[in-house]
């Protein structure tokens, strides 16, 4: 029941909501130095950039030209857009050196996936004896040079050879193993972080529901790892199919009527020393194109996981 009190009491005053803090402007910033170091930072990257794509833009354009327009002026607009070169490259062994290099990268960038990423979630995942020493010499292999190692695994995958040809030198199987070995510290190093950030909840609600511990990891948290996976792959299938050294030094033509499997990065320089004295930039600018254009194309169709990989990897 109200009464005549009730009526009379005034409605207690309702605060006034706090404000949100305003975002410095860009006075406030450049005052503060941070419009400064945001010029500084997007004018590096902008000179980056152009030291990137103003080459690759000008060897495009120079395997549409002949060697005399390249000759006369390297800078100029091609004239006539013919596709001679690249057919000149093509029939010259490009297309055999293709073939040998997706062979050798099909069987080293699965192994190194299959094999790192298991690794990497053994060595996050489960505690035992040596766990951190076995991840410290993962990470040691990362920082050796394989310069140094050249000697050496030239004997080794000689001698392994004599066992079988099958691991011997210019062996597709011998410099996929070697790739392999190449590869797994990174990517050891890359996953084992990003696996120690999934959640351990998913991991055993999969063990309650009976899942064993293969099936836990194929099934439950290789998925949750793929834009990881996805990341680390793109950066292996980069730095094996822009590998030089390892193919001269182990895809060596034996003498016997051996195939030639000599790589794509060893067509290229074969390209450049077929024309002897005689000079054939045009051919040769074709077959970097066409070196260029797959991992290119790589790139760019998995740009958002690589960004979205490395970002989980870093903030988690």
């Amino acid at each position: 029941m109200t009464t005549d009190t009730d009526r009379a009491r005034p409605a207690e005053p309702r605060p006034e909501p706090t404000p949100a803090p305003r975002r410095p402007g860009r006075e406030q910033r450049f005052a503060d130095g941070g419009g400064v170091l945001d010029v500084f930072a997007h004018g590096f990257l902008l000179l980056w950039a152009l030291m990137i794509v103003v080459p690759l833009v000008w060897i495009v354009l120079g395997s549409f030209k002949t060697d005399a327009q390249l000759g006369a002026d390297a800078w100029s607009w091609p004239t006539h857009w013919g596709t001679a070169a690249f057919s000149y490259a093509w029939h010259q062994g490009i297309a055999r050196y293709f073939a040998n290099t997706l062979i050798v990268l099909a069987g080293s960038v699965t192994l190194t996936m299959l094999l790192g990423s298991m690794a990497a979630y053994v060595l996050a995942r489960y505690e035992f004896p040596g766990n951190r020493a076995l991840h410290l010499f993962f990470v040691a292999g990362a920082m050796f040079p394989v310069y140094l190692a050249l000697v050496p695994l030239f004997f080794m995958v000689r001698n392994l050879g004599q066992l079988t040809p099958l691991l011997g030198l210019n062996s597709y199987l011998g410099l996929i193993l070697v790739y392999v070995a190449y590869s797994l510290p990174f990517t050891v190093f890359f996953l084992h972080a990003f696996f120690r950030s999934l959640p351990t909840a998913v991991h055993e609600a999969a063990m309650i529901d009976g899942c064993s511990h293969t099936g836990a990891f194929f099934r439950v948290m290789l998925p949750m790892a793929r834009s990881g996976l996805v990341s680390v792959g793109i950066f292996n299938v980069l730095g094996q199919w822009n590998q030089y050294l390892l193919p001269v030094t182990l895809m060596q033509q034996q003498h016997g009527g051996d195939p030639d499997r000599s790589l794509l990065t060893q067509g290229l320089l074969n390209l450049a020393q077929q024309a002897g004295y005689a000079s054939d930039f045009p051919a040769l600018f074709a077959g970097m194109t066409m070196a260029m254009l797959p991992v290119l194309v790589v790139y760019l169709s998995f740009q958002r996981q690589v960004q979205a990989g490395l970002t989980a990897a870093t903030l988690k």
